[in-house]
C-alpha cells in the first residue's frame, strides 16, 4: 500500500513515466512487505499468559509447597509430646532367679507423659502460626513477582514487536525511494550516489531487525519460563502496546506489599519467640503411673498389687551457659527482623516515589510524541518527499527526515513501554494484582 503521504505529494506534480515507473515498483514492494500479516499467528493476551504462570510457574509451586509445610508443623508445634509406655520386672532375685520369693518382686506396667510448664505449648504454636502466616505472605510476594515477570516481558515484547512492525514501514518506504532513486538515476536526474546510499540505508535497517529479533527471542524465552511451560509454549504475538492506567497514583502506598506484611510478621514471631526463651527458665513435668503386679508367697499366700505415682521436674539451673543465650539469640532476632522491615520498607517508599516519577514523565513524553513530535517528523517527511521527486532537495536530506520519523515512531513506542512497566512496578509495590485476577486468584 502506499503512503497516504506519497499519493498527496503524486497529486500536487505532474507524474513522468519514470515516476509512475517507480510507483508500480513501490506498490509490489509494499505488498510484498505486508503480505505475511495476514498468517501471522493470533495475539496471546496478557491475561492467558499470566493464568499459564500462576498455574505452571516451578517458583510459585515451591513457594506454595513451602507454605502448605509449615501449615502442617503449627499443630504438631502445640502438641503433647508422645507418652512412654514401661513394661518390666523390678526387685526380683538373680541367686536363684525367681519372681515369687521376695515380696517386692514385681512385673510393673507404667504409663509416663512430659508436661511442659503452662504457656509453653501455646508459645511454641504461636511461633509456628507466625512461621506459617509469614510463608503465606512470602508466597503471595512470590505470586506478585511471578505476574510482574510477564506482564514486564509481556510489555518489552509488544514493544519489540510494533518496533518491527515500523521498521518493516520504514523499509518499505525505502524500498520505494531506491526504486524512485533508480528511474531517476536512468533518467538522468539524480546521482547513482543516491541509490548507493539508500541500498546502504536498508543495510543498515536489515542489522536493526536482526537485533530485534535476538532481542524478541530473548522476550520469547522469559515468557516461556516465566508461565513454566518451555517445551510446550509456541510463539507470543503481542497486540501493540497501549498506554495502562493507573488509579489515584498520587495516593499509593506501600502497606499492602506482602513483603512488609511478612517481615511484620516475622517481627510478631521473635516477639513470641523471647517469651518462648524466657518460659525455659520454668521446669517441665513428668508424671508417671506404674502398676505392679505381685506372684503369690512360696506358701501360697497371695500379696496385694501395688500402684505408684511420680512427678519428676527438670531443674533448669544452667542459666549462664544455656538459658540467658537462648534469651539474647531471641532478642537478637528480634532485633534483626525489625531493621529489615524498616530497611525494606524504606527501599520500597524510594523505588514506588520513584516509579511515580517516571509515569508522570513518560506519560508527559508520550503525549508530547503523540502531538506534536510525531506529525511534525511525517510532515516533514510527506514534505521532503514532494521536494525531492521535483528535484528540489538531495537523496541525503530526504533519508533524513525519513530517519527522523523512524526515530519519533520508535522513541513513542519505547515510551508507551517505559511507561507501563512503571505502572506494573507500582501495583507490584504497592501489593496490587491485575484486576481480573483480585477476586479468582485465591492462594491454597
Amino acid at each position: 500500500m502506499i503512503d497516504s503521504r506519497i499519493k498527496r505529494s503524486e497529486s500536487n506534480q505532474v507524474a513522468g513515466p519514470g515516476i509512475l515507473l517507480a510507483i508500480v515498483l513501490a506498490v509490489s514492494v509494499s505488498a510484498a512487505t505486508h503480505a505475511d500479516d495476514y498468517s501471522s499467528p493470533p495475539a496471546v493476551t496478557e491475561h492467558t499468559l499470566i493464568e499459564e504462570a500462576l498455574a505452571s510457574n516451578a517458583e510459585l509451586a515451591a513457594a506454595r509447597s513451602q507454605r502448605a509445610a509449615a501449615q502442617n508443623r503449627v499443630e504438631p508445634a502445640g502438641a503433647l509430646d508422645d507418652p512412654m509406655l514401661e513394661i518390666g520386672v523390678i526387685n526380683a532375685p538373680l541367686d536363684p532367679f525367681s519372681l515369687s520369693r521376695e515380696d517386692m518382686t514385681m512385673k510393673m506396667l507404667g504409663l509416663g507423659q512430659r508436661l511442659p510448664f503452662p504457656g509453653k505449648r501455646g508459645l511454641r504454636k504461636a511461633v509456628a502460626e507466625y512461621d506459617s502466616a509469614s510463608l503465606k505472605l512470602a508466597t503471595e510476594e512470590t505470586r506478585n513477582r511471578v505476574i510482574r515477570e510477564v506482564r514486564v516481558a509481556y510489555a518489552d515484547l509488544a514493544a519489540n514487536q510494533e518496533a518491527q512492525r515500523i521498521l518493516e514501514r520504514t523499509r518499505g518506504a525505502l524500498e520505494q525511494l531506491v526504486a524512485t532513486a533508480q528511474v531517476r538515476y536512468r533518467l538522468g536526474q539524480s546521482m547513482q550516489a543516491d541509490v548507493l546510499e539508500a541500498q546502504t540505508e536498508l543495510g543498515r535497517l536489515a542489522t536493526d531487525r536482526q537485533e530485534l529479533l535476538r532481542e524478541e527471542s530473548m522476550l520469547q524465552n522469559e515468557l516461556r519460563r516465566a508461565t513454566g511451560r518451555i517445551e510446550t509454549a509456541g510463539y507470543v504475538r503481542a497486540p501493540p502496546p497501549a498506554l495502562l492506567t493507573v488509579e489515584t497514583v498520587a495516593t499509593t502506598d506501600v502497606g499492602q506489599r506482602p513483603q512488609l506484611r511478612a517481615l511484620e510478621t516475622m517481627v510478631e514471631r521473635e516477639v513470641q519467640a523471647i517469651s518462648l526463651a524466657e518460659r525455659e527458665y520454668y521446669p517441665d513435668f513428668d508424671v508417671s503411673l506404674q502398676y505392679g503386679q505381685r506372684d503369690r508367697a512360696p506358701d501360697g499366700m497371695p500379696r496385694d498389687d501395688m500402684v505408684s505415682l511420680t512427678v519428676a521436674v527438670n531443674l533448669p539451673i544452667w542459666r549462664k551457659s544455656r538459658l540467658e543465650p537462648m534469651v539474647a539469640e531471641a532478642r537478637s532476632m528480634r532485633d534483626r527482623a525489625q531493621e529489615m522491615l524498616r530497611a525494606e520498607r524504606l527501599q520500597t517508599e524510594a523505588d514506588l516515589a520513584t516509579r511515580k516519577t517516571e509515569i508522570t514523565q513518560w506519560r508527559a513524553s508520550v503525549d508530547t510524541y503523540r502531538s506534536s513530535l510525531l506529525p511534525q517528523a511525517r510532515a516533514t517527511v510527506a514534505s521532503a518527499m514532494a521536494a525531492y521527486r521535483v528535484g528540489s532537495i538531495d537523496f541525503l536530506a530526504l533519508r533524513t527526515a525519513q530517519t527522523r520519523e523512524f526515530e519519533m515512531e520508535t522513541r513513542l513506542v519505547d515510551a508507551v513501554a517505559a511507561h507501563n512497566k512503571a505502572v506494573i512496578e507500582v501495583d507490584f509495590l504497592t501489593g496490587r494484582l491485575p484486576a481480573e485476577f483480585e477476586p479468582s486468584e485465591v492462594l491454597p
